[in-house]
């Protein structure tokens, strides 16, 4: 009876640890989505962030997880371009605002702010901050490509 109780105490404590790893790096939504795994891109599409048609709210049936973060997805045929190459898809600095990680902070990034330069999708926590960032994106995206790796799996709240 023991080892019963003790195996599902084990498995809740790895998906808990892999949630809380996941959110340090990757900017997830608060809550686990129906597989236990933190919500990405605050359920947009990230293929849909590419068509040019702007940012489309993804659906929990198309469903992707990468590195212990759930990707949805409005279409079944944005979901199998997500499986053949996820890293053409998801945000620079783990979907945390590009000019946030060039002041050393890991901000909400929106999907409603966002560039994209030489395929890379940067995201920005509003408006105002991706006017800045306009501004001079060579020296943002230079600066935090420069302070990301020292960044990564630093808590948000130690920034």
């Amino acid at each position: 009876m023991k080892m019963i109780i003790s195996l599902p105490a084990v498995a809740i404590t790895l998906a808990l640890a892999s949630a809380a790893f996941a959110a340090d790096e990757v900017n997830v939504s608060n809550g686990l989505t129906a597989t236990g795994n933190p919500l990405g891109l605050h359920g947009t599409d990230p293929v849909s962030m590419f068509g040019g048609a702007g940012p489309r709210i993804g659906d929990s049936g198309f469903t992707s997880e990468h590195d212990g973060v759930d990707y949805y997805f409005a279409t079944q045929a944005a979901k199998q371009q997500f499986d053949a190459d996820p890293a053409a898809f998801l945000p620079q600095f783990g979907g945390f605002c590009a000019f946030g990680v060039y002041l050393g902070k890991k901000l909400d990034g929106d999907v409603r702010y966002a560039d994209i330069v030489d395929g890379k999708l940067y995201l920005f926590v509003n408006a105002a901050t991706l006017e800045k960032y306009l501004e001079d994106p060579g020296t943002v995206i230079a600066g935090a490509d420069a302070k990301w790796p020292g960044m990564l799996s630093t808590p948000v709240g130690d920034l």
